[in-house]
């Protein structure tokens, strides 16, 4: 097909500005532009919205709970720690490994009382997790040493109306044995600092104490439950597992990331590639739009195209001067919808946060949705793919109405007129 010649753009650009009695046609066209504009837009804030959840929830997983935790293979938590945690740091690949004491316990203030997850971490392995160290929003973590010192979320902190330097008690699950019964054992400790990682679920429940408290509530003296290791690379999972494996040797199991959480990152993928096919029906119906709209121009114009085809005009003509009428909507309402999509995602939290002050409404509740703000990544290789599919659907739904625009017998269309 040869490039078009201004001839073919002038009439092209000429017949989508349609006259009064065309008016209809005119108005089919913006609502095709519209409808391919939105579901651009639509399709590109809404992937960039899922690949931030999966990203935010992604770093904030692996940032507190580690990539790879190794566990006793008994009932017995593990005794000789610090020979093994030394003996994965030298594993290749392996940037970090923490012993700890993880329990359950219930943490009372005044009469108020609650479940939380206590996680006992030495100070300085503690300081080389980032995501905590570098959140922390009251207190200090260099009083996080003593003993008697715990870090809690932020959002526990509110949920109890503590503060930094308020005291606490912790309930352990198992209790003394006594002649009259189980007496529950408990033990008070002061608050060093709020920590917030932004995901709901460790910033309402964790409380970090040192790992020898941790140690001396949990009655595990010289033991750890788990040691969380941090890769270089979360990825290379099935290499490091098998080098950690052959370093430690026998009486211990290992368990990455993915196992821990593949029905939840499964889950998020899954309702990825549903979203995408569901929004992509919205660009899909207005190629539709396009279609019809570009046949009912046809009809309109059969006058038109057979005093063309009469002066002399061919039928690669008339199909080009079509083709660009149609795919002018097509290209126009991509771009516009590209712009709104990455200008809308690049700045989703912002405008979330003018749309809950103006309806006075949560739109993005942590409790719900785990993280406490609205994230969004745009890939620039998924938004090309979005912008290429709308492209090449706009461009096919030109094609019918303008090879029959081309194939109209323009004798046939004067004496009908």
């Amino acid at each position: 097909m040869m490039p078009f010649n201004p001839f073919e753009r002038l009439l092209a650009l000429r017949y989508l500005r349609a006259r009064r009695k065309e008016g209809f046609i005119s108005v089919i066209a913006g609502f095709s532009l519209a409808g391919i504009s939105l579901g651009v837009a639509t399709l590109i804030i809404v992937m960039a919205v899922m690949n931030g959840f999966r990203q935010e929830l992604l770093s904030r997983i692996l940032g507190v709970g580690g990539h790879i935790t190794v566990y006793s293979s008994g009932p017995a938590p593990l005794k000789d720690y610090d020979a093994v945690t030394a003996r994965i740091k030298r594993v290749a690949g392996v940037v970090d490994a923490s012993p700890m004491v993880t329990g359950q316990a219930m943490m009372t203030v005044g009469r108020r009382a609650g479940g939380v997850a206590v996680q006992g971490i030495r100070k300085t392995d503690l300081a080389r997790r980032t995501i905590i160290a570098s959140n922390i929003k009251a207190g200090s973590l260099k009083d996080f040493g003593a003993t008697n010192s715990v870090l809690v979320g932020t959002r526990l902190a509110t949920r109890f109306g503590l503060r930094v330097g308020d005291r606490i008690t912790l309930v352990a699950p198992s209790g003394n044995v006594t002649a009259f019964g189980t007496m529950p054992r408990s033990k008070g400790y002061r608050i060093a600092a709020l920590f917030e990682v932004g995901m709901y679920e460790y910033d309402n429940n964790f409380v970090y104490m040192p790992l020898s408290a941790a140690q001396l509530f949990f009655r595990s003296k010289n033991q750890a439950s788990v040691i969380e290791v941090m890769l270089s690379d979360a990825n290379k999972l099935r290499a490091a597992k098998n080098r950690i494996i052959d370093a430690i040797g026998p009486g211990t199991r290992v368990r990455d990331w993915q196992d821990a959480n593949s029905s939840f990152f499964t889950a998020i993928q899954v309702e990825r590639n549903v979203m995408f096919l569901i929004l992509t029906l919205i660009i899909l119906v207005a190629a539709f739009n396009v279609i019809s709209g570009m046949i009912m121009l046809v009809k309109d114009k059969g006058r038109d195209i057979a005093i063309l085809r009469t002066m002399g005009a061919t039928r690669g003509a008339v199909m080009r001067i079509f083709l660009l009428a149609g795919a002018s909507v097509g290209v126009l309402g991509t771009f516009v919808g590209f712009i709104l999509g990455t200008a809308f995602a690049a700045n989703i939290e912002t405008i979330r946060g003018w749309i809950s002050k103006l309806t006075g409404t949560d739109l993005f509740s942590a409790e719900i949705y785990f993280l406490s703000q609205l994230p969004a990544k745009l890939e620039v290789g998924e938004v090309a793919s979005v912008v290429l599919m709308s492209l090449t659907l706009s461009l096919l739904a030109t094609l019918y109405p303008s090879w029959r625009a081309a194939r109209l017998d323009p004798v046939e269309a004067l004496r009908y007129e």
